[in-house]
């Protein structure tokens, strides 16, 4: 079998399971003040370090979470909570569902900015709303990832955050699909939120965190024991936390590894392009290393699915991550790809144990399911 959907979860890297099977022994609760408790809190403790170490970031100021998806509905919603309300909040095209339908929620307005055709967020745009947004509209806050989980597009962060600070406003980056995967900086980001997830970037799936830069608005939304200095209550997963720690050091000392997954990438477009006449969606701006997301018109996705996986291969459809089914993608449809080009896409995602064959592979297998369904494409 060749996995090729990374960007839905890695495989656990053996380090995270080393990490995970030693912290089980410590059979304590980390906010126990004996013996046994305070072991257990070094582990916390440890993990916490490697965690902000991976991102050049403080390791006071992580906050861990249940996942991904917590980590941004607490930055959304903690933040409007701590102004009162008092906010409006600018929310890219592409963000996942996570950072969508949460926003949704704050009892905040909700402005959308668009993207440019190659996927990256519109800065003119974002900047004409800037101009226009008034006192009463209370303080900004954008949502911007740092990468498309869908086309693996990486996103202006940098360059968004400084036009919402000189608007005096807030900056919250889903860094979910990226950590592990390219350089994910918290001060190079200008961000304010950071949402993080390890199963994407080889550790247990169910353990996230969010980094708050210090003095940041934030008030919890899950009250109870007050752990996570009272952001965020609940008894910690010691060992989910414990393989992400692990996975988070792993995955940012191999960036340089990862980073040679972009010429493979590109080799198998190559192919996909000028054999099946495929559409690579992205192509035009910098991507994950990863990441390709294709279509040919006529191929349904849900088909190509399938096809790859009678040929042992694991890819996804592009907007089937999270749902488990095929849908519309709101990825593309924002780029502009018309309905019938976007339900024929697909996504393929290779990580830390895909070799060159796979990628090889991948590509031998799409075009002999091309074949079979009488499918010609024009490059």
């Amino acid at each position: 079998m060749i996995y090729a959907d990374y960007n839905a979860t890695a495989p656990l890297r053996p380090e995270a399971r080393d990490a995970m099977l030693a912290a089980m022994d410590v059979q304590a609760n980390p906010s126990s003040v004996h013996g046994a408790g305070r072991a257990a809190r070094k582990v916390l403790e440890r993990a916490r370090g490697q965690i902000g170490n991976a991102i050049g970031a403080a390791a006071k100021d992580i906050v861990f979470t249940s996942g991904g998806t917590e980590a941004n509905a607490l930055a959304l919603h903690g933040a409007v909570r701590a102004l009162d309300g008092k906010a409006t909040l600018y929310v890219s095209a592409i963000e996942h569902e996570a950072v969508t339908q949460n926003s949704g929620l704050v009892g905040a307005p909700v402005r959308s900015v668009p993207v440019t055709p190659v996927g990256t967020l519109d800065l003119d745009a974002l900047k004409s709303l800037l101009d226009v947004h008034s006192e009463a509209d209370g303080t900004p806050i954008l949502a911007l990832m740092q990468a498309n989980n869908e086309t693996g597009v990486i996103q202006p962060v940098g360059e968004a955050s400084a036009l919402v600070r000189n608007a005096g406003g807030l900056v919250h980056c889903d860094a979910v699909q990226s950590l592990g995967k390219i350089q994910v900086n918290a001060l190079l980001l200008g961000a304010d939120y950071i949402a993080l997830s390890a199963h994407k970037c080889g550790g247990p799936q169910g353990v996230g965190a969010l980094w708050v830069r210090a003095g940041a608005p934030l008030k919890p939304v899950q009250l109870g024991g007050g752990q996570e200095r009272s952001l965020r209550s609940g008894t910690e997963n010691l060992a989910g936390i414990a393989g992400f720690g692990a996975a988070a050091e792993s995955s940012a000392a191999g960036l340089s590894d990862f980073a040679k997954l972009a010429s493979r990438r590109d080799a198998m477009e190559d192919k996909l392009i000028s054999e099946g006449g495929v559409t690579v969606f992205g192509r035009g701006a910098e991507r994950l290393p990863n990441t390709s997301n294709f279509a040919l018109q006529g191929f349904k996705s849900e088909t190509q699915v399938m096809a790859m996986d009678l040929a042992g291969i694991c890819v996804s459809a592009g907007a089937a991550c999270s749902s488990g089914k095929v849908s519309r993608s709101l990825v593309l449809g924002a780029m502009g790809v018309d309905d019938a080009l976007a339900s024929a896409a697909i996504r393929t995602s290779y990580g830390w144990k895909s070799s060159e064959k796979d990628f090889a592979a991948t590509a031998d297998a799409w075009l002999n399911a091309q074949a079979r369904a009488n499918l010609s494409g024009s490059s």
